[in-house]
């Protein structure tokens, strides 16, 4: 059995200690969290034990999952992996680039499994597309939450579109090769809304929005490329895929049939795959888990963390920028 030790015990860390002790083959060994208040209210709730301290919990541990506060994450993620523990850590990675790759190389020395809670990514309306073969030369993205002073100590870059820059890195396959965004802070001392554009040398352009100053939630992406249009619905779990294909007799009840000005057929051919239900978290850990009992690759690599990192920095690099020389 996989013991797990977790560190944190916030809004969050309490959401994986009550997925930790669904999770087969996994054993929740106990949690620290300096802040006793929070500590006492999951020991009350999850009868789960609390340890004195850091050491004592990575010692009697095999895995240990990082659910602190960004800045926290290296130095608890350096002592694990240091000691030879596999580590899930929430996003993001770490809170500075630096910290982020010198993770990168501990991993690597520590040959251990390390895997970043990029959530979206286990998103049943995401498993949804599966195997489809995507390709995408336009993606825009709209994350939009409503205000929650919980989060606000971090930019909305790091806060919500992370996700998206993570998903939009996982689909396309080609460096980044220019970055524009602008941002504004409405009710903290961070940006509050922004809007990155990130352009790939594949030719492929993302157009990602987040804010969490909005009336209404949403997480949508749409992707555009030859002959097909996915879109994605994070928040409702939907996804719909649209096909132009070879003319002949429509198959679906949603085909379309269509004649093009030079009389050639063609078929709009519209899919809304079955979403299956799915507790993300509890299957990311799970994933996890399975990634150290059986000796497989992770989903989400601490490199994959790194990445969706620092194309963050580099948009909060150039939003700042933006606003300079705008003077907001």
């Amino acid at each position: 059995m996989l013991k797990i030790g977790v560190f944190g015990a916030g809004h969050l860390g309490k959401i994986h200690i009550q997925q930790w002790q669904q999770v087969a083959d996994a054993e929740l060994t106990g949690f620290y969290d300096p802040d006793d208040a929070q500590a006492e209210a999951a020991i009350a709730k999850y009868q789960v034990k609390r340890y004195p301290d850091m050491d004592s919990l990575i010692e009697a541990s095999d895995a240990i999952d990082i659910v602190s506060p960004t800045t926290t994450h290296f130095d608890i993620a350096k002592k694990c992996l240091l000691t030879g523990k596999h580590v899930f850590i929430e996003k993001p990675l770490a809170h500075t680039l630096d910290e982020g790759m010198e993770l990168v190389q501990l991993v690597k020395e520590a040959n251990v499994k390390c895997q970043i809670g990029h959530v979206e990514r286990y998103n049943p309306a995401f498993l949804a597309v599966g195997e489809q073969l995507i390709q995408p030369m336009f993606i825009e993205a709209h994350r939009l939450a409503q205000f929650n002073p919980r989060g606000t100590d971090v930019s909305v870059i790091l806060d919500l579109m992370i996700h998206d820059i993570d998903i939009v890195l996982s689909l396309v396959k080609s460096p980044v090769k220019r970055i524009s965004a602008s941002g504004v802070s409405v009710l903290s001392e961070t940006a509050d809304i922004a809007n990155a554009r990130i352009e790939f040398d594949n030719g492929c352009v993302a157009n990602l929005t987040s804010s969490r100053i909005s009336l209404k939630n949403m997480r949508k992406m749409r992707l555009f490329q030859r002959d097909a249009y996915i879109g994605i619905d994070f928040l409702d779990k939907k996804t719909e895929i649209i096909r132009m294909k070879a003319g002949g007799s429509p198959i679906g009840l949603m085909d379309i049939p269509l004649e093009t000005g030079n009389g050639e057929k063609k078929l709009i051919s519209v899919e809304m795959p079955e979403i299956a239900p799915l507790n993300a978290i509890k299957t990311e850990l799970a994933e996890f888990a399975s990634a150290i009992i059986n000796d497989r690759p992770v989903r989400v690599s601490v490199y994959d963390g790194y990445q969706a990192m620092d194309v963050a920095h580099q948009i909060l690099k150039k939003m700042s920028l933006h606003n300079e020389l705008h003077n907001v």
